[in-house]
């Protein structure tokens, strides 16, 4: 107003007009004014600036309108972003300048909330006390304590039932966390103050699944029923199963243990989801989360496992303690739901190689033949064909198609076929004594359901269960363009976190809406060292996961009001496509948000897209959660309202939570 007012009250006199001499009074005066009444406003408005985040703010709007010439006029810079409380040298994410206008869109969200005595400063959660270091919300031990113990119901899933017991708090690393060894170091070495357990090292040394090295943990790579190293063991089977030519992909692994199976099937392109529960074989899932293997707290009891039909090429239990024969084989007729037509069950330990084991397991010959001929029974009432027994190794194969079954059992209906329910239902869905039935074939070799393709072509091929029209609103051209969609958007992420850059760095991934696998697929093409789990959310379009696995991924159902089945720090990177958008109006934002905390390693990255209103909402809450973020802008530029969200968790322990 100062300068307004001097300009319009400013004299020109005559002579100057004419040519004359002319006299500086006037525009010194001019000056003088200009420069008070600049230094009063800025002294009413708060004082000097010290920093960018100080400066006024920009209005969201103004500033996604002006992204393109707001870029244009900013010198090109490069901005470092990480943490100030990491206590080591690990590289920060590193945004470029063509970001800029994204970063004032953060900016203005910062400024807007310290500049403005009437905007509420954001939400600081506090950090549980230490106990919580290895919480897990939905099998908790002294909440499933509450739960009857008959079938082991008790080890399944049961998530807090009122807000009263759910920790509203961010679950801490332990004392000397460390960040994990890199893969592939870490399938046989981890840090013993992340995982600080040494009941299995006493309870299984003679078996080799991990040994206690000063500040570090061995795995050997041994196993109840692998003596030799799980490489001779997967040998043994490649001898019965075809593991070599790209006919078998996924796998799964009933009582895990520390995953050896899975861990050394990488190495032969084969992806494994292992699971046992959380029992007295403490952190035997976290261990092998820690080793970069991927694996979930899991557990055969009364509820179907959380994956679809036809998912796994091959199942397999090494003295898993499963008993097979029981409940009218319920738990086999469940892997059997899982496994893809003509998919391979491997059994190893009790009762199969008897005659050599019976006294070691403190066991008559009589009572473990009736075991394995019980099995055997249950095998056949499913039409499983056995391929082989050798040694301590015996193999089964399911049928491509049930035509020949239901001529074969028409004088026995026991167990009978499943007449309604749907096959893919698994999310608290009750495990059933009937056969769940492979679709229809219009001949007797054809492959119920449709043929997959051999690894690696079966990634990127349209899946069987899309060119069939069963997966909703979802066509091959639909398929093939989401593919090239998440291959440019897998690009525009590796632009502008420069960790992408550093191979090894994120190992354990996991992708909170996966839709068709899209984000995996771009990661696995690329060929980056690391596995993705691809969750499908109960409350969107749950036929997506079938057409996931027959890419050849893995992944599982989750709601995700809900916790998920993991252990805390057990993914280095989570993607979050759409997650807030779709659970809006389901459960507050800050339970996801306390739930990514947690699962998330120290210094581990989250890649949130979202709407930028919902983003903005996203973003006041985790500046409360010890994460530092930025807001940078769509593939396609920054006139696209959505807009992503680039986070790194703080490094800080129990030992430093109060600090």
């Amino acid at each position: 107003m100062g300068v307004r007012s001097a300009a319009t009250k400013l004299h020109i006199p005559p002579s100057a007009a004419r040519g004359g001499r002319p006299t500086f009074l006037p525009l010194v005066a001019v000056i003088l004014l200009c420069s008070a009444s600049y230094l009063v406003g800025v002294w009413q408005h708060g004082g000097f600036a010290s920093s960018p985040s100080e400066s006024p703010a920009i209005s969201i709007a103004t500033a996604v309108a002006c992204t393109t010439s707001t870029a244009a006029a900013t010198p090109k810079r490069r901005t470092r972003y990480a943490s100030s409380r990491s206590r080591t040298s690990s590289p920060p994410l590193d945004f470029s300048a063509r970001h800029a206008a994204a970063t004032a869109l953060d900016d203005a969200a910062g400024a807007s909330s310290s500049s403005s005595s009437a905007a509420p400063r954001p939400r600081r959660y506090p950090a549980c006390a230490a106990k919580y270091s290895e919480y897990t919300p939905c099998e908790d031990v002294a909440r499933s304590l509450r739960f009857p113990r008959d079938r082991l119901v008790y080890r399944e899933r049961h998530c807090p039932a009122s807000e009263r017991e759910r920790l509203r708090c961010l679950v801490p690393a332990p004392r000397g966390y460390r960040t994990p060894f890199p893969w592939p170091a870490s399938r046989d070495v981890a840090w013993f103050a992340n995982v600080p357990h040494k009941e299995l090292t006493v309870e299984k040394a003679v078996q080799n699944w991990i040994h206690v090295d000063g500040d570090k943990l061995r795995f050997p790579g041994g196993g109840t029923m692998f003596p030799n190293g799980a490489d001779a063991y997967i040998d043994d089977i490649g001898k019965i199963v075809p593991l070599h030519d790209g006919s078998i992909r996924t796998a799964l692994d009933t009582g895990c243990g520390v995953a050896s199976w899975g861990a050394y099937l990488l190495s032969r392109d084969i992806l494994a989801m292992s699971f046992a529960p959380r029992d007295s074989h403490e952190a035997q899932v976290q261990f092998a989360l820690e080793r970069g293997v991927p694996a979930m707290i899991g557990v055969l009891a009364s509820n179907r496992l959380t994956y679809p039909a036809r998912a796994f090429d091959m199942a397999h239990c090494s003295r898993c303690l499963i008993p097979w024969q029981l409940y009218d084989g319920l738990y086999l007729i469940e892997v059997d739901r899982v496994l893809r037509p003509g998919g391979y069950w491997i059994l190893s330990g009790p009762p199969i190689n008897w005659k050599k084991y019976w006294k070691g397991w403190e066991r008559t010959k009589e009572d473990l033949n009736a075991e394995q001929q019980a099995i055997e029974a249950v095998a056949r009432s499913l039409c499983w064909t056995k391929v082989k027994e050798a040694g301590d190794i015996a193999v089964w194969q399911k049928p491509y198609n049930h035509a020949d079954c239901k001529a074969s059992r028409k004088s026995s209906n026991s167990p009978p076929f499943c007449s309604r329910k749907n096959p893919d239902a698994a999310w608290y869905d009750k495990m059933e004594a009937c056969i769940t039935p492979l679709p229809e074939v219009s001949k007797g070799n054809d492959v119920a359901g449709g043929a997959v393709k051999k690894w690696p072509q079966r990634l990127t091929a349209v899946p069987p269960r899309v060119s069939r029209g069963t997966v909703k609103g979802v066509t091959a051209k639909s398929f093939a363009q989401d593919t090239e969609l998440w291959r440019k958007r897998v690009r525009h992420y590796k632009s502008v976190i420069r960790q992408f850059e550093q191979k090894g760095l994120y190992r354990n991934v996991l992708d909170m809406n996966a839709r068709l696998g899209g984000f995996a697929a771009a990661l696995a093409v690329a060929g980056d060292p690391l596995w993705v789990m691809n969750m499908v959310p109960t409350v969107g379009n749950t036929t997506t996961l079938g057409a996931i696995y027959e890419r050849g991924l893995i992944g599982s159902y989750q709601d995700w009001c809900e916790g998920m089945s993991t252990y805390p720090r057990t993914y280095d990177l989570i993607h979050a496509d759409s997650v807030f958008a779709l659970y809006k109006n389901r459960c507050e934002m800050d339970r996801i948000l306390l739930e990514m905390d947690r699962i998330l390693r120290p210094r581990g990255t989250v890649i949130i897209r979202e709407d930028v209103d919902m983003l903005v909402k996203v973003k006041s809450l985790a500046d409360g959660m010890r994460w530092e973020s930025q807001i940078v802008d769509h593939e396609d530029g920054p006139l696209v309202r959505e807009k992503i969200l680039l986070v790194v968790k703080t490094y800080w322990t129990a030992q430093d939570q109060d600090q």
